[in-house]
């Protein structure tokens, strides 16, 4: 059984596998956005960039 992280939005408190709602770019950027309410956080920092 592959269980996925869940993450809940900061603004709806909508809860989403982790896959669903990340993106991650080529130059290491990574964009948030919720399914829900369309909140968007772009240029989240990660431990390569």
């Amino acid at each position: 059984m592959n269980i996925q992280p869940e993450v809940v939005c900061p603004i709806c408190s909508n809860k989403e596998q982790l896959s669903n709602v990340l993106t991650a770019q080529s130059n290491q950027n990574v964009i948030y956005e919720c399914s829900n309410c369309h909140h968007v956080v772009r240029n989240i920092e990660t431990s390569k960039g």
